[in-house]
């Protein structure tokens, strides 16, 4: 196994992670920044007022794209194992 394999499955990893922490990441952004504008419109500066909001959003983020997100860690596993005797110098 050389290291530009080694690479290789590191920056898979990283995109692989980067693509599935996006939905809840950007839900989280998206309705913090929309609480964020009502609290600065209404003045009202309550800090759990945008922590409930944004864990409703993120539970509904996670139900919407797990299916998603199960199905791409499947296949970035089974393509991990494929590679398994190549990286070991068996073929």
């Amino acid at each position: 196994m050389d290291s530009n394999a080694v690479l290789d499955i590191g920056l898979q990893g990283l995109v692989i992670a980067a693509k599935l922490s996006a939905p809840i990441l950007v839900t989280a952004l998206v309705v913090g920044f929309a609480i964020s504008l009502l609290q600065s419109i209404t003045q009202i500066q309550e800090v759990t007022l945008s922590f409930v909001p944004k864990a409703v959003a993120v539970g509904v983020a996670l139900v919407i794209s797990g299916h998603w997100m199960i199905s791409e860690m499947v296949s970035f596993t089974h393509g991990l194992f494929e590679k398994i005797p190549s990286l070991l110098g068996g073929g």
